[in-house]
C-alpha cells in the first residue's frame, strides 16, 4: 500500500488563490485563499510488472487483478471544508481491460500532462466526478502496426445544479500508427462527453416537458449516437421539448485530436491539436481555427548532478474566438455562436461546483471581474492563449517548474466584451527531499495575476510532503 501525506498553507495578496496555484488541480484548492491543508492518500496498485521466472509464471495465472485509491484534503482559512476528490475500486480483466467505480483524477486527449495549459473538454480542473467506466487502458495488440484504446462510462454531477439528477455519458476511442519501438508514431482518436436528463421547475415549456429533460432509455440511445431529432417523424411531443426536437438530447461536446511522437537519441518531441466541437460547426467546418495546439519537446540525456538540466519545455496555444462565425442556423454553412460551455438548458454550463471541466480559461463568469459583463455561467468564451511550461531539475535534487500564460479575451458572442481584455498569469513551483528525512519533500510556489481580467495578484504556498510504501 502506497500513501503520502502532505500539510501546506496558501497566501496571497487579494485574499483569493491566483490562477495558476489553482487550475487544473482537480477542485481542492479553493479560491479563497487557505491559511492551511492537510491531504492524506492511500492506494493500493495493481501487482509489479514480473522481474523474475517466478514472477512470470504467478503472472500469467494472475488474470484478474485490483486496486483501490482514496484521498481526503481538509482546507480551512476564510472557510472549512473537507473534500474527498479520490475514493475508487479498480480491477483489471487480463492484461488491458480495466473496470472501475468511484472517483478517481482523469484528464482526457492528446495534450501533455504534466505542463498542459489544460485539456479542451476534461483537464482535471474540478472534482473528480462519481463514475463507473469499462476501458482498454493500453494500446492493444500492443506490439502491432495499429493500436486501439478507448473507454465508456456513466457518471452523475453534484445534486445541487439549476438542472438537478443530471447525468454524464462518455466515451473515447484512440488509435496509434507505428509499432511502440519505432521513433515515429502518429495517433488519432475523439472523446464525446454528454450531460443529459435532469429535472428542474425553473425553465419554460419550450425547452422542457413537465419540468423533466429526456432520460429514457431510448433517449439514451440518442445521447450515445448523437442523433439529431429534427428529420423524425416519431418524436412524442408529450415528452420532448421544441428545443431537443430542434437540437440533439443532452449538452454534447468533446474533441478530435491527432498528435505525432518522433523520439530521438537525445530528446523527443511531441506535436497535438485538439479540434473543438460542440454545435456542428466542426461537421461543417467553420471552426477550424478553434483548437488547442501542443508542442513538447523533452530531453532524455542522463541528469546533471553539478548543475542544471532543462528536462522538458511545452508550448501551447489555445484559441476558440471563432466558435464557426457570429452567425447561427441561417444555413448549413452557418452555423456558428457555439458559446462554448454555455447551454439553454444546462445553464451551470460545462461545470462542476462553479468550475469549468475543461480548459480553465473558458472561464465562470463570478471569477471575472465585477465591472465585466455578466452573462451565463461563462461570459468570456472566445480567447487566444499563449502558454508556455518549463520543467528540469537542478544538481540532481531541486525540481523546478514553471508555467506561463497571456491571454486575450473577447467575452461571449452574446454579450462581447466593450475591448479585448488581456491577463498575464505564471507560477514558480520549487520541490526539493530532505536527505536526513526519508521520503519527505519541501515544496514552495509562487505565483502572480497581472492584467485586466482577475485582481492583480501575488500568491504563494508552502508545504511538506511525506511519501511512502507501508510494509507488508
Amino acid at each position: 500500500m502506497q500513501y503520502h501525506t502532505e500539510l501546506g498553507s496558501y497566501v496571497a495578496t487579494s485574499g483569493e488563490t491566483p490562477f495558476w496555484l489553482r487550475a487544473n488541480q482537480y477542485g481542492i484548492v479553493p479560491q479563497e485563499a487557505a491559511l492551511m491543508t492537510f491531504r492524506q492518500a492511500v492506494r493500493v496498485d495493481y501487482h509489479d510488472l514480473p522481474k523474475t521466472k517466478l514472477d512470470s509464471l504467478r503472472a500469467v495465472n494472475r488474470r484478474i487483478d485490483w486496486g483501490w485509491g482514496a484521498e481526503a484534503i481538509f482546507n480551512a482559512g476564510y472557510t472549512y471544508k473537507l473534500l474527498i476528490p479520490e475514493a475508487y475500486v479498480k480491477v483489471k480483466f487480463g492484461k488491458a481491460l480495466e473496470a472501475w467505480a468511484g472517483r478517481r483524477r482523469e484528464i482526457m486527449g492528446l495534450v501533455d500532462s504534466t505542463l498542459t495549459s489544460g485539456s479542451y473538454a476534461w483537464s482535471g480542473n474540478t472534482l473528480p466526478m462519481l463514475k463507473i467506466q469499462l476501458a482498454i487502458s493500453d494500446y492493444l495488440p500492443r506490439h502491432a502496426l495499429i493500436g486501439l484504446k478507448g473507454f465508456y462510462a456513466h457518471g452523475w454531477f453534484e445534486e445541487d445544479r439549476f438542472i438537478k439528477n443530471s447525468m454524464l455519458h462518455q466515451k473515447a476511442l484512440y488509435g496509434r500508427f507505428g509499432k511502440p519501438n519505432w521513433r515515429l508514431k502518429f495517433y488519432g482518436g475523439i472523446n464525446h462527453q454528454v450531460m443529459w436528463g435532469g429535472n428542474t421547475e425553473r425553465l419554460p415549456g419550450g425547452v422542457i416537458k413537465n419540468n423533466q429533460l429526456p432520460n429514457r432509455f431510448s433517449d439514451y440511445i440518442d445521447v450515445i449516437t448523437g442523433s439529431s431529432l429534427g428529420n423524425r417523424t416519431n418524436v412524442d411531443t408529450n415528452r420532448v421539448s421544441s428545443f431537443d426536437r430542434e437540437n440533439r438530447i443532452g449538452n454534447h461536446l468533446g474533441t478530435v485530436d491527432i498528435g505525432i511522437d518522433y523520439i530521438a537519441r537525445h530528446f523527443s518531441v511531441f506535436a497535438y491539436r485538439q479540434n473543438i466541437y460542440e454545435d456542428g460547426s466542426l461537421f461543417h467546418l467553420t471552426n477550424l481555427k478553434d483548437g488547442l495546439h501542443g508542442l513538447r519537446f523533452r530531453n532524455r540525456r542522463p541528469g546533471n548532478r553539478s548543475g542544471f538540466q532543462l528536462e522538458q519545455v511545452l508550448l501551447e496555444f489555445l484559441y476558440t474566438k471563432s466558435q464557426g462565425g457570429a452567425l447561427f442556423l441561417e444555413n448549413n454553412a452557418q452555423r456558428g455562436r457555439d458559446n462554448y460551455f454555455n447551454h439553454s438548458q444546462y445553464q451551470d454550463g460545462w461545470s462542476r461546483f462553479g468550475l469549468t471541466m475543461g480548459t480553465p480559461f473558458i472561464t465562470p463568469t463570478q471569477d471575472s471581474r465585477n465591472e465585466l459583463p455578466q452573462y451565463g455561467f461563462t461570459n468570456n468564451n472566445r480567447v487566444a492563449v499563449m502558454h508556455v511550461g518549463l520543467s528540469g531539475r537542478a544538481y540532481g535534487f531541486l525540481t523546478v517548474q514553471a508555467r506561463a500564460s497571456y491571454s486575450e479575451n473577447l467575452g461571449t458572442y452574446e454579450i462581447p466584451f466593450l475591448r479585448p481584455i488581456r491577463q498575464f498569469s505564471s507560477v514558480l513551483s520549487l520541490s526539493a527531499p530532505f536527505p536526513i528525512l526519508n521520503g519527505i519533500t519541501a515544496n514552495a510556489s509562487v505565483a502572480t495575476d497581472f492584467g485586466d481580467l482577475y485582481a492583480n495578484n501575488i500568491g504563494f504556498y508552502v508545504g511538506i510532503r511525506k511519501e511512502g510504501r507501508s510494509r507488508k
